[in-house]
């Protein structure tokens, strides 16, 4: 009779195939906090949030019938821009409106940016400067076209200040808040290999507040667009907003809602550019 041998192991036959538990699909739960969304999704949900109001306009005045005069239809807006194209130099309009929108902006920019990084980082600065900042921001651009015209006369500098006075202080505010919220761990920590001050800001404060940063200027960039009209209220004979308060006199509703609509598209392509230049500047802060 054969014998066990108890110091042999005893090998278990591996399971069959058919026997392996078949694989559970995820389920994908869209609704949920700061979820994720397929890219195909996503693009479908955006596409239709854009043309629902359209639809809706549409079927408004095709159906209900109101005045064209206080709401023309989508068909009469698209054909004053092509006429707007066609006859009226809309290409000049937008290029003099994107310049002044973009001076102004840049102006501001490039003082805001430091001038909010010393206020977030040395607290004497902030004493001194973020009351009288807080103070200013509240006072409203268009209040200030009188003394502008006086300042720097009519010119497209007057145009460009105006611009650069709305989203200046609130740039301010913006990037000083950002730059506090640079961990302290980090900073400690720069301080404790022997960093000085100036290298703590450079290289420490800075590229940690950086992808913030660029969100400030994107944010401060679309409200630089809406204080255009606003702007071009200064002795102006061309752009999208003088277009605009031109056509209010004549009741060219038409024409109003081609501009509205001419300065949101521009708005929306600035918009998406710089949420271009953040996925390729700060991969890892959009990886899924």
């Amino acid at each position: 009779m054969a014998t066990l041998n108890p110091v042999a192991p005893s090998i278990a036959a591996p399971p069959s195939p058919a026997a392996a538990p078949a694989a559970v699909r995820p389920r994908v739960r869209w609704w949920v906090i700061r979820g994720t969304l397929p890219r195909p999704v996503f693009l479908m949900l955006a596409v239709a949030g854009m043309l629902l109001p359209l639809l809706l306009w549409w079927a408004w005045t095709t159906f209900g019938d109101p005045d064209p005069v206080f709401m023309p239809s989508p068909g009469a807006v698209f054909a004053r821009i092509l006429r707007w194209w066609s006859e009226e130099g809309l290409i000049g309009d937008i290029w003099i409106s994107v310049y002044r929108v973009m001076a102004g902006f840049f102006a501001s920019a490039l003082i805001a940016l430091p001038l909010g990084l010393y206020i977030g980082s040395y607290r004497p600065v902030q004493a001194a400067l973020e009351p009288l900042t807080d103070f200013i921001r509240y006072m409203p651009a268009v209040a200030f076209i009188p003394l502008v015209m006086l300042w720097v006369g009519i010119d497209e500098s007057a145009k460009v200040l105006i611009i650069f006075i709305g989203t200046f202080f609130q740039m301010v505010l913006m990037v000083a808040e950002d730059v506090r919220r640079v961990p302290m761990a980090q900073i400690e920590a720069a301080q404790t290999m022997g960093a000085n001050r100036g290298e703590i800001l450079k290289l420490v404060i800075l590229p940690s507040a950086r992808p913030a940063l660029l969100d400030t200027l994107r944010i401060t960039c679309g409200w630089a667009w809406t204080y255009l009209v606003v702007a071009e209220l200064v002795a102006a004979n061309s752009g999208l907003g003088y277009a605009i308060l031109k056509a209010q006199r004549y009741m060219h509703t038409d024409k109003i809602f081609a501009g509205i609509l001419l300065i949101s598209l521009i708005g929306l392509l600035t918009d998406q550019s710089f949420r271009w230049l953040h996925r390729r500047a700060f991969p890892w802060l959009h990886k899924r």
